[in-house]
Parts: structure tokens; C-alpha cells; sequence
């Protein structure tokens, strides 16, 4: 069977359960990402099929994901900034339009996760968020090392960097929320570094909009409550097996009268 960039495609030796797209072919090899969760992978030829049904899953998930219903007849909404931070172009336009669709204001910048730890304090204090996401790609190689050993992941140092840099403009995890890591990243060392959401507490793979809902929950959860922190997990894809966190205060001010 003939392959060409863009296919979407799903792997024979993984059960077909992943769809993904074509980036690169070279020779008998295939670069892949994955269609909905954050994955980036190769694989032979030979191993792969071509996708042309219909992602009845993908479809009720991505349903379920609509505004807030707010009282609009007597308060007006402020609601939390979002800096999102992105590896990807792709999950990131896909993120940008989520936040659009829930009618949140949200910066997004495309940068490699090694260099986000350059730029981030310069970001921050030019955007002013309340919530900021870093995200990108990430995996864990279990011949590397343990679940706790740092070295056995992608990307997981350099998201801890960024989160450090971040830290230093803002200490407190109720001024400044940091959403941080992709797939199978090593969630404990992100939450200790300062994070306030971190993946992937049983180092899965995520959805691209994981980040962005749980970003998106933050923005819109009232600035004098704490949030419902179970609730929030819950409204992932994958729940609490892909993100976890930590109990903070909302980001959005709410006003009166209209």
C-alpha cells in the first residue's frame, strides 16, 4: 500500500488503537503524530494501515466541551488570562480555537520546549496571564530509568525549567497558575517545581486539549472559591490517569451590575 504525508493512519502492532498523520517518510520508515493525543512516534510501513472511519469517541468527547452557561442577566464576567506555550503548531492552533470557543481571552506562542525557559519570564511579564500553559511533547523510555528518574524523559526536564523561570516572576500559586507537561510527563517533579496541574500522574499519553480544558476550568472558576478540583480532572479526556493537581482559588472576577 502506498503512503504519502498526511495520511491518517493507525499502527498493526499497537491493536489499531491510535490514530495518527503522517509528518515524514524516509525510505521504509514513517514519522507520525498523533490526530488527538499528544504522541509523536515512527513506525515501518509495513506496520501501518490507512484510517477512513469515523471517530465516533473523538466526536462525543469534543461535544461535551461547550461554554460555561454564565448568568449574564445581572453580572458581567472577567475572566482569568491564559499565556499558552506550545511545541506543536498544530495542538496549538487546535487549543487556541478551544479557548476562542469558550470566549476566554488567550495568548498563544509556538516554541520548542528546550527554549521555553529563555523567554518565559520575558512572556510573562509582557502578557500578564493569570494561567499560563506549557506543554508541547514529552515520553517516558522505560529502558532509560525509573518513573523517577529524570533523565528516562523527553522533555520532562525542560518543562521543570520553565516552571522554575516562571516561579521566579510569581511565587504564589493562587496570583499565577502554571499547567504544565505532555504526555507521560513526569508529573511529581513538575508539581514540586511549582506547578499548579501537571501530567501525567500515571505517565499515559494525553489528549492535545487536556491542557487547554483544565487552563480553560481555571479561567473561568470564580477568583474568591476554590475549585472543585476532582471536577475540573474529570473534564479531561483521561481524568485523573492523565492530569493531577493541586487545590488553588479561581482566576475569574465577577462584577455587578451588568
Amino acid at each position: 500500500m502506498d503512503f504519502k504525508i498526511g495520511d491518517i493512519v493507525t499502527r498493526k502492532s499497537h491493536h489499531n488503537d491510535m490514530t495518527f498523520i503522517i509528518t515524514d517518510i524516509d525510505n521504509n520508515t514513517c514519522y507520525l503524530k498523533g490526530v488527538n493525543i499528544r504522541l509523536e512516534a515512527d513506525a515501518l510501513i509495513d506496520d501501518l494501515e490507512k484510517y477512513d472511519g469515523d471517530d465516533t469517541e473523538e466526536k462525543e468527547f469534543e461535544e461535551r466541551l461547550k461554554p460555561e452557561d454564565l448568568n449574564r442577566d445581572d453580572y458581567f464576567y472577567l475572566p482569568g488570562k491564559i499565556l499558552h506555550i506550545d511545541a506543536d503548531p498544530d495542538y496549538l492552533k487546535r487549543c487556541l480555537d478551544y479557548y476562542e470557543k469558550m470566549n476566554i481571552w488567550a495568548k498563544g506562542i509556538k516554541e520548542k520546549e528546550e527554549n521555553i525557559k529563555v523567554h518565559i519570564k520575558d512572556w510573562i511579564n509582557e502578557y500578564n496571564p493569570n494561567i499560563v500553559v506549557i506543554t508541547g511533547h514529552d515520553a517516558y523510555y522505560k529502558k532509560k530509568g525509573s518513573t523517577s528518574d529524570i533523565k528516562a524523559y523527553k522533555n520532562s526536564m525542560n518543562f521543570i525549567d520553565a516552571i522554575k523561570e516562571a516561579r521566579k516572576v510569581e511565587k504564589s500559586h493562587d496570583k499565577l497558575i502554571i499547567i504544565a507537561g505532555a504526555c507521560q510527563s513526569d508529573y511529581e517533579d513538575l508539581i514540586k517545581a511549582g506547578a499548579n496541574f501537571a501530567s501525567s500522574p500515571k505517565r499515559i499519553n494525553i489528549h492535545a486539549l487536556d491542557p487547554a480544558i483544565v487552563a480553560s476550568k481555571m479561567s473561568l472558576s470564580d477568583v474568591g472559591t476554590d475549585i472543585d478540583l476532582k471536577s475540573i480532572l474529570e473534564s479531561t479526556k483521561y481524568g485523573s490517569s492523565g492530569m493531577g493537581g493541586v487545590k488553588t482559588k479561581g482566576t475569574m472576577y465577577i462584577g455587578y451590575p451588568r
